[in-house]
């Protein structure tokens, strides 16, 4: 049964490092002792070892045990025996080529599939549905494939902003861009807003959070979904 969490940002404004999360994680990764870290999408630059040890910071308060995907000679069997997996945001075009690179991207999928618990935040997030195409970042690197884990049924927009009344910035929103996507594109994108998370149990998905998530449908007019909202029959 996939029991993933899937959420926009790993840190609120003012918060602290996934610390809005805390009691959803408790609960998600009860029974959990040691947990896997996928570091390739590097925020910031900054080095696999430093954003592992920020995940091993978090990790030690819930009792879990931390170590990054790169510390392992064969990636692929450290996900297949993986008790947890969590792959941090950063820049998604990163994560995709590193992913492909080490071959993981398939023992990723599969592990999701046979019941390891997941969490992904931003592009961790991005990479767990159909595509990564809908994701913000800038292509820094050029992954082999745009495709990603196919881990729910469509595509995500983490960090989801609204256009704000009053602004005189000229460029692409994020609704603009969504739409671009789906002149050439059919699958559903889902604006994820900062705060809001999807939970993913055996085949139900569930908005999760204080705020609405704007869903984009190919040749439909975008619609604001409630929390709570059930995404499991989305295609």
């Amino acid at each position: 049964m996939k029991k993933l969490i899937i959420a926009s940002t790993s840190t609120l404004h003012g918060g602290a490092y996934l610390d809005y999360l805390t009691p959803t994680l408790a609960e998600h990764f009860s029974g959990c002792r040691n947990l896997v870290f996928v570091p390739f999408a590097r925020p910031g630059g900054m080095s696999h070892d430093e954003y592992t040890g920020r995940a091993a910071a978090y990790f030690a308060k819930l009792g879990i045990a931390v170590k990054g995907l790169h510390e392992f000679t064969d990636p692929a069997a450290a996900l297949t025996d993986a008790e947890a997996v969590f792959t941090g945001g950063g820049n998604t075009f990163l994560l995709v080529s590193q992913l492909y690179k080490t071959g993981s991207m398939v023992p990723l999928a599969d592990a999701i599939n046979n019941g390891t618990s997941y969490l992904g935040s931003s592009a961790g997030s991005n990479i767990c549905g159909l595509t990564m195409q809908t994701t913000n970042d800038m292509p820094i690197v050029y992954p082999p494939s745009f495709k990603t884990l196919g881990a729910i049924p469509f595509n995500l927009n983490p960090h989801y902003l609204d256009p704000q009344p009053g602004s005189t910035h000229m460029g692409e929103t994020r609704e603009t861009r969504i739409k671009e996507f789906h002149q050439f594109n059919t699958q559903p994108v889902l604006g994820l807003r900062e705060g809001s998370w999807l939970e993913v149990k055996g085949s139900t998905i569930t908005l999760k959070g204080d705020l609405p998530a704007r869903l984009f449908q190919h040749g439909q007019e975008p619609v604001e979904l409630d929390a709570g909202s059930d995404l499991s029959t989305l295609r």
